[in-house]
């Protein structure tokens, strides 16, 4: 396009040097000079470039060596090891293979295009398909690290009043709340957050509060460019009825959320 721009701006500059030349020799005609119009050469049309199709059904079980180089990008933003410092990014050490693989092709197809996606969709793009199976498979290796929750004591006069804030999260994530349809949170994350690698629920233990609560914001908002998709259907109908309180609570809950010593020390 620049070439053609250049040709075309030198092809400018010569008809209107002929125009003038012709104006100045032709001294009884200078209105049929000073009339000659020239037709700018026209911009191509933008490129417009097809959404990126992933298929997960082709690959195999994810290779974490080879994940671990295809994720050097990815430590700028995440963290060597998949634990963030800075809530605005995700800590995704521990999260499951096939979970990271299905968020990557969201952001390499286009489809998942909110929050910080236009952030995330150029690596994802870098990525073949087998790619963020060996890249999921890296981080499911690494250790989730937690932070703290609050304990602060509630008095606001509201239905919590008097219960330590984390708590109100805590009785959400452990038992829902029945009477308006909020089932609990283990049910599909587990008692400590681990997740399902099954049906591919993501680990969320030890996830940082302020982006829960923005993860639960959208989902409460529909998150209409992936409103098709069936864990998002879950996860809208569990955060509609929630409060701001509750959304606060049950992320500072859930970032304190991390497995017993005893339960690591007991591992293979």
């Amino acid at each position: 396009m620049r070439h053609a721009r250049v040709m075309g701006l030198a092809g400018l500059a010569i008809v209107a040097v002929a125009a003038v030349a012709f104006a100045q020799t032709n001294t009884e005609a200078p209105e049929a000079a000073a009339a000659a119009e020239v037709t700018p050469v026209p911009d191509n049309a933008p490129v417009e470039t097809a959404p990126l199709e992933i298929d997960l059904a082709k690959t195999t079980w994810g290779d974490a060596k080879a994940g671990q180089t295809a994720a050097a990008a990815c430590a700028a933003c995440h963290g060597i090891d998949g634990n963030s410092d800075n809530p605005m990014y995700p800590r995704i050490a521990g999260q499951s293979e096939r979970y990271i693989a299905h968020q990557l092709a969201l952001f390499a197809s286009g489809k998942r295009n909110t929050g910080l996606a236009a952030v995330m969709a150029p690596f994802a793009q870098m990525l073949s398909a087998q790619d963020m199976r060996n890249v999921g498979a890296f981080y499911a290796t690494q250790k989730s690290g937690a932070g703290l929750a609050d304990d602060s004591v509630v008095a606001d006069g509201g239905p919590y009043d008097g219960m330590k804030f984390y708590e109100i999260g805590q009785k959400l994530y452990r038992s829902g709340d029945a009477g308006r349809g909020i089932p609990a949170c283990l049910a599909c994350h587990g008692p400590s957050g681990a997740g399902n690698p099954g049906p591919a629920y993501p680990h969320i233990g030890g996830q940082m509060q302020d982006y829960t609560v923005r993860r639960l914001q959208e989902y409460q908002a529909g998150m209409p460019d992936l409103a098709g998709d069936p864990l998002v259907k879950v996860m809208s109908a569990v955060a509609k009825p929630l409060t701001e309180q509750e959304i606060q609570a049950l992320a500072s809950y859930i970032q304190g959320l991390h497995d017993r010593a005893d339960d690591v020390a007991a591992a293979p």
